[in-house]
């Protein structure tokens, strides 16, 4: 999703949200906000970006100079952090809101946020703006019922039961329906996966199997409340885990990319586009399933991304596991692949992201400096290369990157590299 428009926008990395994880989970929602310093590569000249996490000084200028555009071009406005709020909230408590508003002055200019929630919608009001890429406020608050219930896993499992697509077996319990729910499906398949209702990230799963009998002693994860709904599905035997990301607009829903997530314990760690071939014939599969998704969608009023992930069994067959009606930890990093790329590069690269962690500790300059010495600094002439998307890491070693290539051997050359440059160690 090449997040480029006509009309200025207020980028509102809104990741303290409830969209899709409880405010109450501060430590879940911290983490995910560690995303925001990279909406900097969705920015073009005029635009505006707030944000709760400042950007290095490092971090802006690498980024503009890859982008092609000055920083002053820009304006990044950092919130101070208001505990587990919503970013619109922060805003009114740092007394920065007719900052805001002066700055998104200019007519035409929209709101663009990472999750479209209550407090979004209510603060683009506020400061006299539209939501991207709705017509009215009203249209994005008409929206917001649908967009909060297929966040949920228990809401995809019955949406996506309705539009005929495979899922795990499994049911969607109360908190203290979960032992007995768990009992009863270990009767039937030796592991399951308890998810609870609204997470991200992996936040709160539990993998349990039949001679794990201490897993009913440990509370689960404080998410949802003493009512929360908790999903128990049976836990497929996985080769790969799966996405397709689509946009819905007024011509109808479209597929964007697909790739395969790097996963461990079912924690995103990473990902890779397109699918790689032992797993290409299944893209219209998932095409299929989720143009269904978004014309469900669409009868509800939402437009904008989402994302359908799924499994894929040894035995190569597909399985619905969530939705996510949101910008995603994908859609920032592809709108750059296509940005970087869009003049000199292919025109479907394959891109990579992964992480890994430096033996020793070392900022932003230092690591650029490895990277051009080892020949793995992205190269916009050739539209291919290593780019450090997400800023420099606040501990020094873990380090978040993108890789970019014409072809999949290419990129596999260069990442493969890439432990060498940045002294990763193995974990």
């Amino acid at each position: 999703m090449n997040d480029v428009h006509a009309t200025p926008r207020v980028v509102f990395a809104n990741f303290l949200s409830d969209l899709a994880v409880d405010l109450g989970e501060s430590e879940a929602l911290a983490h995910w906000a560690q995303q925001a310093p990279r909406k900097i590569w969705t920015l073009r000249p005029g635009d505006v970006l707030v944000t709760p996490l400042p950007l290095s000084e490092a971090f802006m200028a690498y980024a503009c100079a890859l982008l092609r555009m000055p920083p002053a071009s820009v304006t990044v406005l950092d919130v101070p952090p208001a505990g587990a709020v919503p970013l619109a909230q922060a805003v009114r408590e740092a007394e920065l809101t007719e900052r805001v508003r002066a700055l998104a002055a200019a007519p035409g200019t929209v709101l663009l946020p990472t999750a479209l929630d209550a407090s979004a919608i209510g603060f683009a009001r506020e400061i006299g703006v539209t939501v991207h890429p709705f017509p009215t406020v009203d249209a994005a608050g008409a929206a917001l019922e649908v967009t909060m219930l297929l966040n949920t896993k228990a809401g995809f499992r019955d949406v996506a039961g309705q539009l005929g697509m495979r899922l795990p077996a499994g049911d969607v319990c109360r908190r203290a329906e979960t032992p007995a729910t768990v009992s009863g499906l270990l009767e039937k398949y030796p592991r399951v996966v308890v998810k609870p209702d609204r997470s991200a990230g992996g936040h709160g799963l539990r993998f349990v199997g039949r001679e794990d009998r201490w897993w009913a002693d440990e509370p689960l994860a404080a998410v949802g409340g003493a009512e929360g709904l908790w999903v128990v599905e049976e836990c497929l035997d996985v080769a790969a885990s799966v996405s397709i990301q689509l946009e819905n607009t007024a011509e109808g829903t479209r597929a964007v990319f697909h790739g395969a997530m790097r996963t461990v314990q079912g924690s995103f760690t990473g990902y890779l586009s397109p699918l790689p071939p032992q797993w290409a014939h299944l893209v219209d599969e998932l095409e299929e399933w989720g143009t269904k998704l978004g014309g469900h969608l669409a009868q509800y009023g939402y437009a904008g991304p989402f994302s359908l992930d799924a499994l894929v069994t040894e035995d190569g067959r597909l399985y619905a596991s969530e939705s996510n009606i949101r910008r995603t930890a994908t859609t920032t990093p592809h709108a750059m692949v296509t940005r970087l790329t869009a003049a000199s590069g292919p025109a479907h690269p394959t891109w990579a992201l992964g992480k890994g962690r430096a033996r020793h500790r070392f900022g932003l300059p230092e690591a650029l400096e490895r990277l051009a010495a080892h020949r793995l600094a992205f190269d916009p002439a050739h539209g291919a290369g290593v780019v450090l998307y997400a800023d420099e890491p606040a501990d020094g070693h873990s380090w978040r990157y993108a890789v970019i290539a014409p072809h999949a051997a290419r990129l596999t050359e260069l990442e493969d590299r890439l432990p060498g440059a940045l002294g990763f160690v193995s974990v």
